[in-house]
């Protein structure tokens, strides 16, 4: 068994064990229900050391599930763009991301300040965006093997959420309509440049 693929088999049953979190703590809310990390735990059938090491305090897990609550699932994103071809797709697909980044901008930064902040080794952020990208990849038939394709997958992550955009907003001073239109134009190049490779 490859390493690659025992690391990626990893990287799936973090993202499970996170969403398994994610809705348990979304159930407790939808009943009106206080909780506590230990309630999510028992709740989603993990134990107390490893919600632990998802989430390091109550506060980032609620203000990771308040963003939870409003995003589309990775399943939602490719339906809604799977008419598009290919490199119109993941453009597509990173503007509704940043769009909602920019439409939740006050919460995304708080939620980056706890989980920066804190001290849980397994998971800084939620994997939406490579979940996505992985989704596009494998249901257009693109694979996710190629290490083109793997790089791709990870520098069009880079150029899309709330961290693209606290540099280009903070770093860079651009708004909000500049920094979707440089993203977007960077993520342009690089995708007609790699798939273009890719074809030949």
């Amino acid at each position: 068994m490859s390493e690659k693929y025992v690391d990626t088999g990893r990287i799936n049953q973090k993202l499970k064990t996170r969403n398994k979190i994610i809705k348990s703590a979304q159930q407790f809310l939808a009943q009106g229900q206080s909780f506590t990390l230990e309630d999510v735990a028992s709740a989603s059938g993990v134990s107390r050391a490893t919600i632990y090491r998802y989430y390091s305090s109550l506060e980032a897990l609620s203000a990771e599930v308040a963003l939870d609550l409003n995003i589309q699932s990775p399943e939602e994103i490719y339906e809604a763009h799977k008419h598009l071809p290919v490199q119109e797709m993941i453009l597509e697909i990173q503007e509704y991301i940043n769009r909602f980044s920019i439409d939740n901008e006050a919460a995304f930064r708080k939620f980056l300040s706890i989980a920066i902040a804190g001290e849980s080794p397994e998971t800084k952020r939620g994997a939406r965006r490579v979940s996505t990208m992985n989704l596009v990849f494998q249901k257009e038939k693109l694979g996710t093997e190629n290490s083109e394709i793997r790089n791709l997958i990870h520098i069009a992550t880079v150029l899309m959420g709330m961290e693209a955009l606290i540099v280009t907003k903070d770093v860079c001073r651009l708004g909000d309509e500049q920094s979707m239109e440089l993203l977007r134009w960077g993520l342009d190049k690089i995708l007609q440049a790699t798939l273009t490779q890719l074809d030949n």
